[in-house]
């Protein structure tokens, strides 16, 4: 008899998965602003915001060891452990990996992944490198810069908060307030100007 498929994934779980593959401490702090940034969102969606939070912490955990074959191997690993298709598979989608975001929790991951990396430069260039001094307005003016954070795809967000049914700037505020109340937790909570 084939054992049951979890269904949900703990937040201990999701943490023992990132020692496990040896996560770096940015990568951590990514995942931890996104599991905070999914939060958020599940709250605003009446979701289950566990599974939410524990989705977006666990999103990127092989990413370290297996940087070539993410997120696939994420979700081949996730299977192997027994943990249910929507989970596999919402992990698969916030790639570009052709895995379709038909749940309002893949539509929210993909859209918060690539907002939090644009929101860590915009604290780190501030002088006091504090996310609870940054301002929509500061993130506004950043945005239009594309020199700045070249790498994140501006369009992509737009296009993932669209998805999500949420207005860009309304979207940028949200992801912005879920990362101020961990701002310790990513290392964006003025420590590192007195370094």
């Amino acid at each position: 008899m084939t054992p049951a498929k979890k269904d949900t994934i703990t937040r201990k779980e999701a943490w023992a998965l990132l020692q496990e593959y040896g996560c770096t401490e940015n990568h951590t702090r990514h995942m931890l602003a996104v599991e905070a940034a999914m939060r958020a969102y599940a709250r605003r969606f009446g979701e289950d915001e566990e599974l939410w939070g524990t989705i977006g912490l666990v999103h990127d955990f092989e990413y370290d060891r297996f940087p070539d074959e993410h997120p696939y191997a994420g979700g081949r690993i996730l299977r192997e452990k027994g943990y249910c298709d929507e989970i596999v598979n919402t992990i698969l989608s916030h790639g570009e990996t052709g895995v379709p975001r038909e749940t309002q929790m893949a539509k929210a991951l993909h859209a918060v992944d690539e907002l939090t990396g644009l929101l860590v430069g915009v604290a780190l260039v501030r002088p006091s490198k504090d996310i609870r001094d940054v301002k929509i307005k500061s993130v506004r003016k950043k945005w239009k810069d594309k020199a700045f954070a070249a790498a994140v795809d501006r369009e992509e967000i737009e296009r993932a908060a669209e998805a999500l049914g949420v207005e860009k700037w309304e979207h940028v505020g949200v992801v912005l307030e879920a990362m101020k109340g961990i701002a310790s937790e990513i290392g964006l909570d003025g420590q590192l100007a007195k370094a």
